[in-house]
């Protein structure tokens, strides 16, 4: 799959001297109507990622009917993101052999049993049978509308793959909470309305042209690797401890963070618990907005610097008991998660040809839930092993600036340009 060097060094070239997303033209638009498209395309991406933080608000009410642990509840959201990685190590490039459009009704398909199985939850046993199969569903379906995006618009499409994720992971965690909150059967109607929005959606995929033509190579593909064209080695390399640290701090706040919350405002309201990772994700899809036009590394560097003083607000609230505080920090942090996220994202996904682009997401997709599900699951063991739940957040919370200090010095002494040539 890789690209010669010297077609890849022109492309770094063009991008690193580009300070607008309008400067690299649309690819492989075969109708009418690509924004339209795109937008169809992008909400497929944002009902993923809500049904995966649609459980965060949820977890107290299954803690408290079956009596389990803060670890219980990091191991639940944790092999989600394993089984996500595990996918996006096999199936990840599978779309751009067989098509954008089989790949993403499969995925459709088995999130749909996923929110079936959470609606029939009854166990710790049955959560985990549905966050795994979430999380293969999830896998085989992120890179591949994250690619379809890119067919349709090169530049827009690496803006939607940046944008929605946050959109989502929001309006999912939200949504949840206000069902708890408000409206009856909550643990079964969230996944109910879920799966009639993702039922709509496989229509759409049905209905659009399919972007990606057949090209042999699909058995081969499914063999586990990290396969990365040449001209996005050097970019993702620079991209992947922003990425990392900022979606380390998602997982934080989609497993721990509720807990943390309640310890703070010492609210039984749902609503409280599910404002820390809905104020994160919003915030991050709203910057995504604002800084679309700014260069790809100049926003991981605005990235890493907002990351650090959100989370150092962040723990100063947490050490003062201040609420208004620590929601702050988290608004503060939420400018970090969608700007460092961006930037990794526009700097290397707009590299890759047509036949690369899956697999070039798939990578991304891993670095993103290698932060989100590792430090997840070491935040849980730590809540019960360790100092319990205020000092984890200290040591987490550390451990989130540290990585971000290094991300800012591997961005300033990095040869991809911070600012473009005048």
């Amino acid at each position: 799959m890789a690209a010669n060097g010297g077609s890849g060094d022109a492309k770094l070239a063009v991008l690193s001297r580009c300070t607008t997303l309008c400067a690299v033209p649309a690819v492989e638009v075969k109708t009418g109507r690509p924004l339209l498209r795109l937008v169809a395309l992008a909400s497929i991406t944002g009902s993923f990622l809500a049904a995966s933080s649609a459980p965060t608000p949820l977890y107290p009410t299954y803690q408290a009917a079956w009596r389990f642990s803060s670890l219980t509840t990091t191991v639940v959201f944790g092999v989600y993101a394993l089984a996500l990685l595990a996918t996006l190590l096999t199936a990840g490039r599978l779309s751009d052999h067989v098509g954008r459009r089989p790949v993403l009704l499969v995925g459709i398909a088995g999130q749909i049993a996923a929110m079936v199985v959470f609606a029939d939850a009854h166990s710790v046993r049955t959560l985990l049978v549905a966050r795994i199969v979430q999380g293969l569903a999830t896998g085989v379906t992120l890179a591949t509308v994250g690619a379809a995006m890119i067919d349709v618009d090169r530049m827009r499409g690496a803006l939607a793959n940046s944008t929605a994720p946050g959109l989502g992971t929001s309006s999912g965690a939200l949504m949840s909470a206000f069902a708890v909150q408000w409206l009856p059967a909550p643990t079964v109607l969230v996944y109910l309305v879920l799966a009639g929005i993702l039922l709509v959606q496989a229509v759409v995929v049905v209905l659009v042209p399919e972007t990606s033509p057949k090209t042999p190579g699909a058995w081969h593909s499914l063999v586990p690797q990290l396969a990365l064209p040449s001209q996005t080695r050097r970019p993702l390399l620079a991209a992947a401890p922003v990425l990392f640290a900022v979606w380390a701090l998602a997982g934080f706040y989609g497993s721990l963070g509720p807990a943390l919350i309640d310890h703070l405002v010492g609210s039984a309201s749902v609503v409280d618990a599910g404002l820390g990772l809905g104020i994160l994700a919003g915030v991050a899809a709203l910057t995504t907005y604002v800084l679309r036009t700014t260069p790809a590394p100049k926003a991981m560097l605005i990235g890493t610097s907002t990351l650090i003083a959100g989370v150092a607000i962040v723990l100063l609230s947490i050490w003062l008991d201040s609420p208004p505080g620590f929601f702050l920090g988290t608004l503060v942090a939420g400018v970090g998660f969608g700007a460092g996220f961006q930037g990794g994202v526009l700097l290397v996904a707009p590299l890759a040809d047509p036949d690369q682009r899956a697999g070039v997401l798939s990578v991304l997709y891993t670095v993103v839930y290698l932060g989100l599900g590792v430090g997840a699951i070491v935040a849980g063991v730590a809540v019960v092993r360790g100092g319990g739940l205020v000092a984890t957040s200290y040591e987490y919370g550390l451990a989130v600036m540290v990585l971000a200090a290094i991300a800012t010095f591997n961005l300033l002494h990095s040869p991809i340009r911070i600012h473009p040539p005048t």
